[in-house]
């Protein structure tokens, strides 16, 4: 019998035992550095000329792997595949399927810290954000398998004499997944996972930075056992391949993280019917945030200012959760800033593989250039008061970069940054506090600092993201606890890691029978 779902534990680095398998882990990954990975199209493997070169963000000199490249013609095959595996692949029983799931979060819980070290390698993050990005990566199928179980049980329905009536959740077909570079083990997992447990077939299209982590899980699936051509991994360039599978006729839905401006291109995209299109594609979308923490006048400052340096230098505010604006009331505002400056001072920089480094590299040479650029708009915008500098040229080093007294309407409170930038800006009342928190186009994340129980509760309904938080940061959502998805242009609020997200992978059919 199936014990109820918990989340993954966290691991403990200031156990002396923990650190040391954790560097051991380290060495295992940097002995397989540098290796060649092929595309996989129903269990075959196929090396093409073409690769995608992946480095180490924080050593950009360092060949993490190289992956083959596919073209369209490639994408057709594996296309065509991924449709004629699902013909079977939806015939077999939801538990059956689950237990591919379980199957594979045993294997990456084995072999955590070893994704870890890798994430550390591809992605720059540290330690503890890496074990987190695996252990949310075991949650995701852990949570996704028992849910399937619960879709595939008798579903409630209003009984009348002389029916039988069932209602029963189906797949959809094959599905595109492109996954992000940001959280390239546990977002790709989700979205990889959810779909095939629910009886789909996927051809899995990994962010192009970070395509070494994605080839490292498909051993883990077919270690569990699961069958060719469910899953088909297809790195390959947006443009040539990602448009061709959006456009393709057997498409029948797309799961994707990722910036907004690519996020409406596939809403775009797949709006049109193609020819020989049977079905309105679906879209499963999280396109990003402008993310708001409000510190209230009555809050515990301490607290406040600890989250928002968390919230927005965490993973060098990579993350689509990230603070990027600190709304604090004028009566606390330069203490506020004060402490957030100071403790923000004390946070080091470097190369991400050292467990007393807080903050690593950004993912690549176009991300530090964007970053940069919009530290350069902050200084008209604002006062710069900490950062605006890059840091070592041997990797993609950006300082944290504070600015205060900026205006609700600047470009860097309004546009998605995605660095470690945090901008201070100034609130009158709460109201207005609440007004500017409102004043994006996204509403992913947002947190409330305040001990006046009115001002939560006017929080509660006013403050319009998909996730919102009370006194505590506004990054860290927890599978099964935290369902994570946001409104406006942060996506179709997909509510990933909850009671509702397998439902976007399936259909309901009714079936009623009189006697």
């Amino acid at each position: 019998m199936l014990i109820d779902y918990r989340p993954e534990p966290f691991t403990n680095f200031k156990d002396e035992k923990n650190q040391q398998e954790f560097q051991n882990a380290l060495q295992l990954v940097e002995s397989q550095l540098g290796q060649d990975y092929p595309l996989i199209i129903n269990g075959q493997r196929i090396t093409t000329e073409e690769k995608i070169t992946s480095v180490n963000p924080s050593k950009k000199a360092e060949v993490v792997g190289r992956v083959s490249k596919a073209d369209q013609a490639l994408a057709e095959q594996a296309m065509q595949a991924a449709a004629q595996t699902f013909e079977q692949w939806k015939n077999v029983p939801g538990p059956q399927r689950a237990r591919y799931l379980f199957k594979a979060a045993a294997i990456l819980r084995r072999r955590k810290h070893e994704f870890s070290a890798w994430l550390v390698h591809e992605s720059g993050k540290s330690w503890a954000e890496a074990d987190a990005d695996t252990a949310e990566a075991i949650d995701f199928m852990e949570f996704y398998a028992r849910e399937m179980i619960r879709l595939s049980e008798e579903q409630p329905l209003t009984r009348l004499p002389g029916e039988d009536n069932e209602l029963y959740y189906i797949p959809l077909g094959v599905g595109v997944v492109i996954p992000p570079w940001n959280f390239p083990l546990a977002i790709m997992v989700g979205m990889t996972t959810a779909s095939l447990v629910s009886g789909n077939t996927v051809i899995l299209k990994p962010a192009s930075t970070t395509p070494i982590i994605a080839a490292k899980f498909m051993e883990i699936l077919e270690d569990a056992g699961l069958p060719a051509g469910v899953v088909n991994f297809l790195p390959g360039s947006g443009k040539e391949v990602g448009d061709y599978l959006v456009e393709h006729p057997l498409t029948r839905y797309i799961s994707f993280t990722g910036s907004r401006d690519v996020g409406l291109r596939i809403n775009e995209l797949a709006a049109k019917k193609a020819p020989g299109q049977k079905w309105i594609k679906r879209v499963i979308a999280e396109m990003g945030g402008k993310d708001t923490i409000v510190v209230d006048r009555d809050a515990d400052l301490e607290l406040a200012a600890t989250s928002i340096m968390y919230s927005a230098f965490g993973f060098s505010g990579q993350k689509c959760s990230a603070c990027s604006r600190a709304v604090i009331h004028h009566e606390v505002y330069d203490e506020v800033l004060q402490l957030v400056v100071e403790k923000t001072k004390k946070l080091t920089l470097g190369d991400i593989k050292n467990l007393d480094i807080y903050m690593g590299p950004v993912i690549d040479q176009a991300a530090q250039d964007k970053i940069l650029e919009y530290i350069e708009i902050g200084k008209t915008e604002g006062r710069l008061v900490l950062g605006g500098e890059k840091g070592s040229d041997e990797g993609y080093f950006v300082q944290p970069t504070i600015f205060a007294d900026v205006a609700p309407d600047a470009r860097i409170m309004q546009e998605e940054i995605f660095g470690p930038v945090v901008a201070f800006c100034k609130a009158e009342s709460f109201d207005h506090a609440l007004d500017i928190a409102n004043n994006t186009e996204y509403g992913l994340t947002g947190a409330v600092f305040s001990r006046n129980r009115a001002h939560l509760e006017q929080a509660r309904e006013e403050f319009h993201v998909g996730n919102l938080y009370f006194n505590r940061k506004c990054t860290g959502a927890i599978v099964g606890v935290h369902p994570f998805g946001g409104f406006n242009m942060s996506g179709t609020d997909s509510k990933a890691g909850g009671r509702d997200y397998l439902y976007l992978f399936t259909q309901a059919k009714l079936v009623s029978e009189i006697y």
